[in-house]
């Protein structure tokens, strides 16, 4: 049997990131606003099929303390209607927090974006500079982990920081 197909999803409004077997992507949805931006980013995560064809979907938890008002409820609606849409079709998922996310990259629970950066840099060497994007990466490379196929080498205090996640039965 061949690697596990795992993709990380860093949803955000104003560009979610999407890593899977194929590479990154990051979603960007203009001036769209509401339905209509969940629409948008929901088209670009399930349409092409590989959310559905794959063994573990790996999502950043919600992260609101930055926002306020109609941002916040927009970014947790976003979130729902994503997290509800992997249950109707029943794929597998991961809700995995962003102290923990960080703590599994860098060591470090509190780390920056720079900081994620970095650790994709001097693990693997991709230079990629859209923290959507380094975000799935380590997502996706989370549950890599967690099914027995890590893209990388971290320490084990770095790994353990994932069996703080409820991870789908059968895994981890």
């Amino acid at each position: 049997m061949g690697q596990p197909r795992v993709v990380g999803l860093d949803l955000s409004l104003t560009g979610t990131g999407i890593a899977t077997d194929a590479g990154m992507q990051r979603v960007r949805c203009g001036d769209l606003r509401g339905c209509t931006r969940f629409s948008w980013i929901a088209s670009a995560v399930f349409d092409d099929g590989t959310v559905q064809a794959s063994d573990l979907v790996v999502i950043e938890g919600p992260s609101y303390g930055s926002m306020s008002g109609a941002g916040h409820h927009e970014a947790a609606g976003l979130w729902w209607h994503i997290v509800y849409r992997l249950d109707l079709l029943e794929v597998p998922y991961a809700v995995v927090p962003p102290s923990t996310l960080k703590k599994y990259a860098t060591g470090i629970g509190s780390a920056t974006k720079p900081d994620m950066r970095m650790a994709l840099f001097q693990r693997t060497g991709i230079d990629e500079r859209d923290d959507n994007k380094v975000d799935a990466w380590w997502l996706r490379a989370a549950g890599l982990e967690v099914l027995g196929s890590p893209p990388v080498d971290v320490p084990k205090a770095q790994r353990d920081a994932l069996a703080k996640v409820s991870w789908p039965a059968g895994d981890r």
